[in-house]
């Protein structure tokens, strides 16, 4: 169960861009919304004991349960729809004890290891119609309960996850691009998965004059990420005209903290930021190189993925790049569930 290590071969350099990285989302957070400053510093300091915890334990151990982790990560989905919390039109918490566990987020860490083990064990008949067509399913069953929360962000990362560990394990890359070309336009065409709601979100970044109502947040943090200019104002300044002081952010703890960043730390500090989250995506990949099997290579992969893509949709959304979804920046928003996962 326990693996022991040779202490020259511990990753410190990757628990040190987390922690310096974590360390600033602390201070941001703190920033943006006091009151969660604490619960923050809670998630982080639990998170690192998750993490060498877990760490000390052999990955092939976990993998023995991979059918029952992915068996609990579709039952987690299924009981948040009948039993979670609801907020803002969408059901996608469980309330315990004053903190807020969102499964979706724990379910993109369960997923990569499924699927890490799933791969592994059809890597010789990766590109036959009965794995991909398999694999789709399995894929299928927690996205249809995640857009029933509904919750479209997070679908889009765990697909983006999913084609980079299909890519990972060998898939041969002109069946996937005939799949696209052929499926995308039957998709948009025939099946109605985007809300109304959703819907406005992109007809607003795409017009923002048109649509104020719902583009406000977004303009406002491309505003705010601007007035940083090269330093920032300062960590809990006090300028009225802020994001966090003026409200022009509904909470900017979460999905928009990169704002708070930009504005507060300037580019300077945004590019640290952006670099640390780089650093952490190449450094799962520099893992994956030296594992020991295609499950240990494909789970690298995968949990590097998941910080690379979460962040570039973040990141795009705060600077305007890509219509407002509600995605979290890794060991940088608010969020005990995400903190925990990730680590």
């Amino acid at each position: 169960m326990s693996k022991l290590y040779k202490l020259k071969n511990y990753k410190f350099i990757l628990v040190m861009y987390v922690l310096i990285l974590n360390t600033l989302g602390v201070f941001l957070v703190g920033s943006a919304s006091p009151g969660d400053q604490k619960k923050q510093i809670i998630g982080m300091v639990s998170g690192i004991i998750i993490m060498v915890i877990l760490s000390l334990i052999d990955y092939s151990f976990i993998l023995r349960f991979s059918w029952i982790i992915y068996l609990s990560a579709v039952g987690l989905l299924a009981l948040v729809l009948v039993a979670g919390d609801s907020s803002k039109g969408a059901q996608r918490w469980f309330e315990i004890g004053g903190f807020r566990f969102q499964p979706s987020e724990l379910v993109k860490i369960l997923l990569i290891i499924f699927f890490s083990y799933y791969f592994m064990k059809h890597e010789e008949k990766i590109n036959s119609v009965k794995v991909i067509v398999s694999s789709f399913v399995l894929l299928a069953i927690p996205l249809f309960l995640i857009y029933k929360q509904p919750n479209l962000s997070t679908m889009i990362v765990i697909t983006l996850v999913f084609a980079a560990l299909l890519f990972m394990a060998g898939l041969n890359y002109k069946l996937v691009v005939g799949v696209l070309i052929i499926c995308i336009p039957v998709g948009l065409d025939k099946i109605p998965f985007i809300h109304a709601y959703q819907l406005g979100r992109i007809m607003a970044w795409l017009y923002p004059n048109d649509y104020p109502d719902l583009a406000y947040q977004q303009q406002n943090s491309i505003m705010a990420i601007g007035s940083g200019l090269l330093w920032g104002k300062g960590l809990n300044n006090t300028d009225p005209t802020s994001v966090k002081n003026g409200n022009f952010i509904l909470e900017p703890q979460n999905d928009f903290i990169f704002a708070v960043a930009g504005e507060e730390l300037g580019f300077v500090g945004s590019a640290v930021i952006i670099i640390l989250l780089l650093f952490i995506t190449i450094e799962c990949i520099f893992i994956a190189r030296k594992a020991k099997d295609t499950a240990g290579r494909l789970i690298c992969c995968g949990v590097g993925a998941l910080v690379g893509f979460q962040s570039f949709v973040n990141i795009s959304v705060a600077s305007g790049l890509l219509p407002n979804t509600g995605v979290t920046l890794p060991f940088v928003s608010y969020g005990l569930t995400s903190l925990w996962s990730l680590y």
